[in-house]
């Protein structure tokens, strides 16, 4: 699966650590910046990746900031977009099953590099549910 990966300054450990991960699982992982901790404002790279996702250039992102809130919002303004901010495994599965999240948000600050992989994990393998959980997605979508 081709995967858009971006991040902040606050959460660039972390999307490099994640990244890792996909590359490992075989996926694909497209990195969308940035490339070091220097201080650099999230929106602009939220939208690299968001951008990408919309467009149809990937599957799904994922995106890391500080707390994961700021990078959400700025992913959600994107047309056909679903992020959703995950603090735990439940999280995930609940933001793939009902609501099929294409973006999967996560703060650094908040959230260790073991827990963080098995919250990508879980939205990575939760499948899309579907059924009445459809024609509310498509509204979101609309």
């Amino acid at each position: 699966m081709k995967i858009a990966i971006a991040s902040d300054h606050a959460g660039f450990a972390l999307k490099e650590h994640l990244k890792k991960v996909l590359i490992h699982l075989s996926h694909e992982a497209i990195d969308c910046g940035t490339d070091s901790t220097e201080s650099v404002d999230y929106p602009d790279y939220a939208a690299r990746a968001a951008r990408a996702l919309s467009d149809g250039e990937c599957e799904r992102a994922v995106l890391v900031c500080g707390s994961g809130i700021g990078m959400s919002i700025a992913a959600n303004r994107f047309p056909r977009v679903r992020a959703a901010l995950c603090r735990s495994v439940e999280d995930a599965e609940v933001s793939r099953r009902h609501n099929d999240s294409n973006a999967l948000a996560l703060g650094e600050r908040f959230t260790r590099a073991e827990e963080a992989e098995r919250i990508l994990h879980a939205w990575l393998d939760t499948p899309f549910e579907g059924g009445r959980h459809v024609r509310r997605v498509e509204k979101i979508d609309s």
